[in-house]
């Protein structure tokens, strides 16, 4: 495989890409669809599909490692590294590894459950038009829910409660449909139970580590030959850069969505989807 400097430049656009959307509620897979297949095609400078399916796992493992750099002090609690000086109310639950668990059970089982399904059927560009708008819909009711509700809402992360965790867990199945989001189902979750979009969002970030890592791990160990020395640099200037903008976004994010909420994200997926259908079908 020849690697030029344009090459490089999309892969740092892929990498841009995945940073950006992988923790907004917006779709990282559907965005990825949308840039690489529609336009940069990475399996063309990669070499095959193969080794830019692998490209694509490595980078998302760049934004991971960014939530484990800005969230290291919580997980230092989690695993007992450091004690807790939480803000959230004496008496309450302190969110704990079981929480984690009963976050990421149901996902899980579906997943391994229904894997095949999902590759063949659910990677269509029209089935993630479709996800990108109907995730939307539960952003936007999940807004208009808690406007007409006066019940308590919980601010801080520490106190979730398990019911709650395992509520925002199957909440998070829906992310299996490739384009509704990972983060917009489950932060929609977590405010139609009463929590608030920050606390939601925190939960969110600290669960996706351990199933986005693990199943990135687990696809590198099965498809370790496509690391070949031509497609490395790719790989190195993908992760850096999915990395760094990854940092960049979700800080961004965090300070913003207690403000805007969930409903201009909605506008930003129904949008895009609409203007997608338009140009390509």
């Amino acid at each position: 495989m020849d690697w030029d400097l344009f090459s490089l430049f999309k892969s740092l656009i892929l990498g841009f890409v995945e940073g950006m959307t992988e923790f907004a509620p917006v779709s990282s897979t559907g965005h990825m669809i949308i840039v690489d297949d529609l336009w940069l095609k990475s399996k063309e400078f990669l070499g095959s599909p193969y080794v830019a399916n692998t490209f694509k796992v490595v980078i998302q493992l760049g934004s991971i490692l960014a939530v484990v750099i800005l969230f290291r002090e919580k997980f230092y609690e989690l695993l007992g590294l450091k004690g807790r000086h939480s803000g959230a109310p004496k008496g309450t639950p302190k969110l704990n590894l079981l929480h984690i668990l009963v976050g990421l059970l149901p996902a899980t089982v579906l997943g391994l459950l229904f894997d095949d399904y999902i590759d063949e059927h659910l990677f269509s560009l029209k089935t993630v038009l479709w996800a990108l708008v109907a995730g939307a819909i539960l952003m936007i009711v999940a807004d208009l829910v808690m406007r007409r509700s006066n019940r308590r809402v919980i601010e801080n992360v520490d106190e979730i409660t398990y019911g709650k965790a395992l509520s925002m867990g199957l909440f998070q199945c829906l992310s299996l449909w490739p384009g509704f989001s990972r983060s917009g189902a489950t932060i929609s979750g977590g405010v139609l139970v009463g929590m608030s979009h920050r606390a939601s969002a925190d939960f969110t970030f600290i669960m996706a580590v351990p199933i986005m890592a693990g199943a990135s791990l687990l696809f590198i160990v099965k498809n370790w030959e496509y690391f070949t020395i031509d497609a490395l640099p790719y790989f190195i200037v993908g992760f850096i850069s999915a990395f760094v903008f990854a940092i960049i976004s979700i800080r961004f994010f965090l300070k913003l969505i207690n403000r805007v909420k969930l409903i201009p994200f909605a506008i930003y997926r129904i949008v895009l989807a609409a203007i997608i259908y338009l140009v390509w079908f």
